[in-house]
């Protein structure tokens, strides 16, 4: 509570993710002589034995010097971010910021309130040291008072010298970082932000495998849910079985989803961000899956498939999905090195377009409504675009200029969506009845190399009829 002169303001206290350390003060439990006498004795030794750097040190030490090189003298802070509040004394699983985990490569074991400094030197250069809370462990009051972090709580935390090892990078206890409102810092300063955020547009090596193994991982996660296509049926909330049967996937051979899954059968499917999930999967219905796995260095997949439910497509359903596949084909033909990233939403555009055209509900002709000032009326059933740059985030890339991005030109080590669809809502009444309810996407993961466009997820099935005989492998 707070007041100014004679008003007195009420304020909610604390902001989300400072919750005080007396928060949970009606759970707590005192302690004994006998307890606090003895805790800290008749352990075992645990001897710390230093690893090998990580396959993505070398690759990180490129990324640290790009950094330092582009701020000559200044101070600059990475942060990881700290934990998020879901409710009361409950986080949000940790995830650390973007920037943080490409900088450092600690990915799904970064700790909260982590920070990575970059200290300029009077000879040119930085000192790059990752700071951090040092283990709580059975030395310290922490290991059996501090549920937050402490290790009876939460099990073993990384010491500074194994993180040290670990990443081929300085560490150093969180308590020795200064900070001051002069330090640069991530999503505080448009020029860092920004460049650490070009910095992702183009892959290494390393990325890129991990790229093809998230899109590995979730095409196991969508033969799964293939798979169990008779008993999500039979489940009132069917969607949500999809989502929890993905999510077994994600868990176990990945550190979870890299963004929430849709899962939108029959006219939810039209709706694009239907994350839900909560209606019947009914035969005779699509259901739209856009699911993506975040493997443990954090690089996530992004792919997006619809599938009959009862396994076989209609008239008008196949006739919708083939008009999207062929869209997203035309995007793939014009992917290649030198060409406007803006080219491959053109090419998709141009076929949704001469499609409806076809089809007889387009009010003007597809070439009137490919001008970009006066039509677009297609976009009515493709509102949004065909392609995104892929990586840590699910939208990678996205603080980078306009100009290198939706501007820019396709180089090689790019990896990025190509996503058309087209969505008829249920209660549309330009369309016919008969197209009504349906929605379509048809979503895969790009690398582009100096050959060309390189599909990460093509052995993920996409033609129509490769889809029916998807379902009737996996359901004899």
């Amino acid at each position: 509570m707070s007041s100014t002169g004679d008003a007195e303001t009420t304020q909610l206290a604390p902001e989300a993710g400072e919750i005080p350390t007396n928060s949970t003060v009606n759970r707590r439990q005192g302690f004994g002589d006998g307890f606090l006498s003895t805790i800290s004795t008749g352990w075992a030794d645990r001897p710390e034995i230093l690893p090998e750097p990580r396959e993505q040190a070398a690759f990180t030490a490129r990324r640290r010097a790009a950094v330092s090189a582009a701020f000559p003298g200044k101070r600059l802070v990475v942060p990881a971010g700290p934990y998020r509040v879901r409710s009361n004394d409950t986080d949000y699983p940790f995830r650390a910021h973007s920037a943080f985990a490409h900088l450092t490569g600690w990915a799904s074991d970064a700790v909260p309130d982590s920070v990575l400094v970059f200290e300029p030197r009077e000879a040119g250069g930085h000192d790059i040291t990752l700071h951090f809370r040092e283990r709580a462990d059975r030395t310290t009051a922490e290991f059996y008072a501090d549920p937050s972090i402490g290790e009876f709580w939460i099990g073993p935390r990384p010491a500074l010298a194994g993180v040290a090892a670990d990443l081929g990078l300085a560490t150093a206890h969180i308590d020795a970082f200064q900070g001051s409102d002069a330090d640069l810092v991530v999503d505080q300063d448009a020029d860092l932000t920004r460049f650490v955020s070009e910095l992702r547009l183009r892959k290494d090596e390393y990325e890129i495998a991990q790229l093809q193994l998230a899109v590995d991982v979730t095409a196991d996660g969508f033969d799964d849910i293939v798979a169990n296509l008779a008993g999500i049926v039979e489940h009132p909330r069917g969607e949500r079985v999809v989502e929890g049967v993905f999510h077994r996937r994600a868990r176990s051979d990945g550190n979870g989803e890299g963004y929430d899954t849709i899962a939108a059968s029959g006219p939810h499917a039209c709706y694009l961000h239907w994350t839900r999930n909560d209606g019947a999967v009914a035969p005779g219905d699509l259901i739209l899956i856009d699911a993506g796995v975040e493997v443990d260095s954090l690089y996530t997949a992004d792919i997006t498939r619809t599938i009959p439910v009862n396994g076989r497509f209609s008239e008008v359903q196949r006739r919708v999905y083939e008009a999207v596949r062929q869209a997203a084909d035309a995007a793939l033909a014009a992917a290649r090195p030198g060409a406007k990233f803006s080219e491959l939403n053109a090419a998709a555009w141009r076929v949704i377009a001469h499609r409806i055209e076809e089809w007889g509900f387009l009010p003007v002709s597809a070439e009137a409504s490919l001008d970009p000032a006066t039509g677009h009326h297609h976009r009515r059933w493709m509102v949004h675009g065909t392609s995104h740059h892929l990586g840590l985030d699910v939208h990678d890339c996205a603080q980078a200029r306009r100009e290198l991005y939706a501007g820019g030109t396709l180089e090689p080590g790019m990896v990025f969506t190509i996503e058309p669809g087209l969505y008829f809502q249920i209660d549309d009444l330009t369309v016919p009845a008969e197209y009504r309810g349906i929605g379509v996407r048809i979503e895969d993961d790009i690398l582009m190399t100096a050959d060309g466009p390189v599909n990460l997820s093509a052995a993920i099935p996409r033609t129509a009829d490769e889809v029916e005989a998807w379902v009737a492998r996996l359901n004899p």
